[in-house]
C-alpha cells in the first residue's frame, strides 16, 4: 500500500501564488511606480514658490 493516496494536497501559499505569475508581478510593479512617480510629482508642483514676474 502506498501512502501517497492517503496524503491530502498541499496549500500552496498564497506569496507563491504570486509569485508564479510574472505578468501581475510586472503590473504591480508598474503601477507602483506611475503611482509613486505622480504622487511625487504633484507633491514637488505643489510645493514649488510662486514665481515672481519681472
Amino acid at each position: 500500500m502506498s501512502n501517497d493516496a492517503n496524503q491530502t494536497k498541499e496549500e500552496i501559499p498564497a506569496l507563491q501564488k504570486l509569485f508564479d505569475r510574472p505578468f501581475l508581478l510586472l503590473f504591480a510593479g508598474m503601477a507602483v511606480m506611475v503611482v509613486f512617480y505622480t504622487v511625487w510629482g504633484i507633491y514637488e508642483i505643489m510645493s514649488m514658490p510662486a514665481a515672481t514676474l519681472p
